[in-house]
């Protein structure tokens, strides 16, 4: 059978973080982080390092990598899988727009329930430890009705919209005063999530050129979330965009999708921020459609490249979309410039999260590029040194395997985790967050999701997931599975733990499946955790005898 990698990316953390020891009946750890502190409240910081050119969150340097989902297009009991899918990806935050005609449905008639509850999605974002980078207008283009202005400012006749009119800047400051209060106290300063707020969106691209009414949007955001938080602008990288988009006291990042000049694209940036973070708020995994046009697609392929690129100059990278979903009801918004294109209802985007919220080939792309964090492997009474190599500010995920505790000799008081000092250039890492991972629990409800790509590459990859299906064409006997080409790990079906493979090492070739456990007449389901590098083709095969072989050589793996 071929099985299909649904990998696994080093930085899952869970909903709450755990400073404690594994517990006996896990048999995986993860020591996540932490070049960087949990700070407090009172000291926890986001700013920017203009002489190091990088965010410094609590005072480390930082860099983000980020993906867009709209709230407003996810049926509410999706949130959380969507957002736990983006989460599991690698993503480190999101971000998310407010879309004022979605909350404010007559002039002072507001709905924040339901679907609508932007502070219960906030709240999941933080209880599932992503960062926030909240968009909230008051325009937000996003493909919405009306750019997420409500239709009833129409009602004027002689309103010009995002400018320094008087009839507008009343209905916007009305709009500010209610949602800017809901967002404070969820700032990273304030012990939320939220690391920054966007000031309006891509202005520079509104005929307007309004810098009266950047100012006026700068002086009620500061007034309404105080001095700390990190205000920026977003615009194209085109030089008249920036000129009418940027204002002195907003952090100008651009946009800009695949196959543009990597360098040339921050160059723009650089000509209107000569000093701080390179910063691509729109990385477009895809694009919209329209009706009466064919569907968008863009290469997977072209995508993963663009986003390493701008990995490897240091950059903050959000992705738009992550996760497109659904233009429900009459939400759509339509594009004007030669002739009107209304939007679909679909509002896939092409993007690596399916509009139903599938993993397709684009996630898989992204994610191999996002953790390739994967250093080497340490083994308990072998080698205990590894040559790391990274960026300062840079996070250190140690996946750890209990093999087994103690069960006769000297000591049985054998702990396991991380339980001394590990030392970078002979300077002990500290803060380490360390929690157990419930993989059995998470295999038996079905996870990980079975995606095949169309390539993969052999070798030394780190741990990662695979998964597939069999049938069994008669009596469900028992049976012993072999894994030619693997290396080490576990496997698991229908949600049994089979136990431990360790092919390389050997003497044993093979796991022992009780019949008992094998479905006849429907699916089995099948996973593997292989900890350090599957085949090129990974493929078992079923026995009806065990194989004790031979010890074979291998590499050191990271055995505790």
């Amino acid at each position: 059978m071929v099985l299909a990698t649904s990998g696994f990316v080093p930085d899952l953390r869970p909903a709450e973080h755990t400073a404690t020891m594994a517990l006996p009946a896990l048999p995986l750890l993860l020591a996540a982080g932490l070049l960087h502190t949990q700070a407090s409240p009172s000291t926890r910081s986001f700013q920017l390092d203009y002489e190091h050119n990088c965010f410094r969150k609590d005072g480390v340097p930082f860099r983000y990598i980020s993906g867009s989902i709209h709230y407003a297009r996810v049926p509410r009991p999706a949130w959380r899988d969507r957002l736990l899918k983006m989460y599991m990806s690698g993503l480190s935050t999101v971000q998310v727009y407010v879309p004022w005609n979605y909350h404010e449905i007559l002039p002072g008639v507001y709905d924040f329930t339901g679907n609508r509850d932007v502070e219960a999605f906030l709240d999941l974002t933080a209880e599932l430890g992503l960062l926030v980078i909240l968009r909230p207008g008051p325009y937000i283009c996003a493909e919405w009705e009306m750019g997420g202005l409500p239709a009833w400012l129409l009602w004027k006749p002689d309103i010009i919209l995002r400018t320094s009119d008087p009839a507008y800047l009343a209905a916007v400051d009305s709009w500010l005063h209610i949602l800017l209060p809901k967002i404070k106290p969820r700032l990273y300063q304030q012990g939320g999530n939220i690391i920054s707020v966007q000031v309006e969106n891509e202005y520079g691209s509104y005929y307007a050129c309004d810098y009266g009414y950047l100012r006026y949007l700068l002086g009620s955001f500061r007034a309404l979330l105080g001095s700390e938080v990190l205000l920026f602008t977003t615009d194209s990288t085109r030089a008249e965009e920036l000129r009418c988009g940027t204002l002195q006291g907003l952090y100008a990042t651009v946009d800009f999708g695949p196959g543009s000049n990597v360098t040339e694209a921050f160059g723009a940036q650089r000509r209107v921020e000569p000093k701080g973070p390179l910063v691509n708020s729109e990385y477009y995994t895809g694009w919209l459609d329209y009706w009466g046009e064919a569907h968008t697609s863009t290469s997977a392929t072209w995508v993963a490249r663009g986003l390493e690129d701008m990995l490897h100059l240091g950059a903050s990278i959000n992705m738009y979309m992550f996760h497109g979903g659904t233009n429900f009801a009459y939400w759509s918004g339509a594009d004007y410039k030669d002739q009107y294109k209304p939007v679909t209802t679909s509002y896939d985007y092409d993007a690596p999260l399916s509009e139903a919220g599938d993993p397709t080939e684009k996630l898989f792309a992204i994610r191999t590029v996002i953790s390739k964090e994967y250093q080497g492997t340490l083994e308990r009474d072998g080698q205990t040194r590894l040559h790391v190599t990274g960026r300062a500010g840079d996070t250190l995920d140690i996946l750890l395997e209990n093999m087994g505790r103690i069960s006769f000799g000297a000591n049985t008081s054998d702990f396991k985790g991380l339980l001394a000092n590990l030392s970078l250039n002979s300077r002990p890492l500290s803060n380490w967050l360390i929690y157990p991972l419930a993989i059995d629990t998470a295999v038996q409800q079905g996870w990980p999701y079975a995606a095949l790509p169309k390539s993969r590459s052999g070798g030394r990859v780190g741990p990662a997931f695979y998964t597939g299906t069999f049938e069994t064409p008669g009596i469900a006997w028992d049976t012993f599975v072999t894994f030619p080409g693997w290396s080490k790990g576990l496997m698991w079906i229908n949600g049994f733990n089979l136990g431990r493979y360790w092919t390389c090492r050997g003497p044993q070739q093979t796991l022992f499946v009780p019949g008992s456990v094998l479905h006849h007449g429907h699916p089995n389901n099948i996973t593997v955790l292989e900890l350090e590098g599957a085949p090129l083709t990974p493929l078992l095969l079923f026995l009806d005898q065990p194989l004790y072989n031979r010890t074979l050589g291998c590499s050191t793996m990271a055995t505790e």
